[in-house]
């Protein structure tokens, strides 16, 4: 946790932003997986732990914009919690840990939300993820489930993004220990990517060593050799000389619940072939070069276009695309091999805030999603500004379906060379994935330096 200070200037710039009524913020409970005693990893709700800094469940939060209070609700715990968890700070004491005097127990937060109806106040919430929520919040409210995320309050929304957008130096600190866990378990990976290996082995693995040096991964591992699958979570392959093997995975503080994500890509065995150096250097040379273009002040889907280029030049390079290529990109013809966005935010969040809605935290009123192949998916288009954190993730992958489908339609054969592009459908897919901080003159690659040249990765994959 940090200071008090921290929370309670939090929730007071908020009063900034949402001018009247009452903010409520319900923390997560404990989620049953087969019976109701055998839970889940517990997972506070980001928002609530940004505003109210504890990591129990069963916890809720108002912060009431009309007279200047903030409270926390929650009960203290009798003999039979003790004897399973042990002695537990009271509320009052867990209020003083985040700058609030105001507790009070768990059953008056309805009452409190009640009568703020029955006066006509205005009350303010989020889009609710979790079933018990949703339940909660509409038995609460008197808003069917189906109808809650429409009902949520945009002012709450936008002035959650715009506090959480902007990560202050204590942020980046906590942001920054999760990058150096997740060095350690990317140069695990490398060490381990090797003939005979199957994939579960290195994904347990590299899974234990987040656990052991932080908490839990971030997000399932991604962890395959059919790297040609954005988000595969398939674990069975056994390793075999010749194949790719993509990770992306990163780590969670227990404590603050602040975020990394990393992919790096790795010959089996740990020797690049000439065909795989020359696509991987392509990536790796869109990785740089995103990043080299990152300062406050640039939309990020022009860094994005700025990858894309890179991808569509190198692959034409390589023989596998042709013709202009200003003109392909525009087009979207890059996207056969580059089919997802650049990157996105990250803080408490692997994707910071995306429980809120991608537009209000990627996108605004001058950067409008685009709707086009590809470049749809990317996440964040808009303006950069000093303290975004975000990733840099160009790839390319060769999807067997996706080429089939494209080539059966004759989709720009003018800056596609099928022919070629054939012969690479046993290829699976490349990522390379870095954590980048946007400072006051241009960004930061957060973290320990980890391997992502072809010389660093042979050397690290020899030891």
């Amino acid at each position: 946790m940090f200071k008090p200070e921290t929370y309670s200037g939090r929730r007071n710039v908020l009063r900034t932003e949402v001018k009247s009524g009452i903010a409520i913020f319900p923390g997560n409970v404990e989620a049953s997986f087969n019976y109701p005693a055998n839970t889940y990893h517990y997972r506070q709700d980001s928002t609530f732990s940004y505003f109210f800094g504890l990591n129990q469940p069963d916890l809720a939060g108002i912060i009431d914009f009309d007279n200047g209070t903030d409270i926390l609700f929650g009960n203290d715990v009798d003999m039979d919690d003790i004897i399973w968890m042990g002695p537990q700070p009271s509320m009052i004491d867990r209020g003083a840990l985040v700058g609030i005097k105001n507790t009070s127990p768990l059953a008056a937060f309805e009452s409190y939300v009640k009568e703020a109806i029955a006066n006509g106040r205005k009350v303010h919430f989020l889009p609710p993820y979790r079933g018990e929520t949703k339940i909660m919040l509409s038995e609460l409210l008197g808003i069917a489930p189906a109808g809650l995320k429409a009902a949520a309050s945009e002012e709450l929304i936008r002035g959650v993004v715009k506090l959480r957008s902007i990560k202050s130096a204590e942020e980046i600190v906590e942001i920054e220990k999760m990058v150096d866990v997740a060095y350690l378990m990317h140069t695990t990976a490398m060490k381990m990517a090797h003939p005979g290996i199957v994939e579960q082995e290195i994904a347990g693995t590299i899974e234990g060593v987040a656990l052991a040096n932080a908490g839990p991964v971030s997000f399932p591992v991604i962890l395959s050799m059919d790297g040609q699958t954005l988000h595969n979570h398939y674990h069975g392959n056994t390793l075999v000389e010749g194949r790719m093997l993509v990770v992306d995975s990163g780590c969670e503080s227990e404590k603050t619940l602040y975020s990394s994500d990393i992919t790096r890509t790795v010959p089996v065995g740990g020797k690049f072939s000439p065909r795989q150096k020359e696509i991987y250097e392509i990536v790796l040379n869109a990785n740089m070069k995103a990043i080299e273009a990152i300062k406050p002040g640039i939309p990020y889907r022009e860094v994005h276009m700025i990858a894309a280029k890179a991808v569509a030049e190198g692959l034409k390079n390589a023989g596998l695309m042709k013709g202009d290529t200003d003109a392909a990109v525009a087009a979207g013809a890059h996207a056969l091999f580059f089919p997802h966005g650049l990157g996105h935010m990250m803080g408490m969040d692997v994707h910071d805030m995306e429980n809120l809605g991608e537009n209000f935290v990627g996108y605004d009123d001058e950067t409008v999603r685009s709707k086009q192949f590809g470049t749809a998916f990317l996440r964040l288009g808009r303006r950069l500004q000093p303290g975004f954190v975000l990733t840099v993730e160009p790839g390319i992958y060769f999807i067997p379906a996706l080429i089939d489908q494209w080539k059966a339609e004759g989709k720009f054969t003018e800056f596609i060379n099928y022919d070629k592009v054939e012969s690479y459908k046993d290829f699976g897919g490349i990522r390379i994935e870095d954590d980048v901080l946007v400072t006051e003159t241009g960004n930061r690659v957060l973290g320990k330096p980890i391997p992502k040249s072809v010389a660093d990765i042979e050397a690290i994959m020899a030891k």
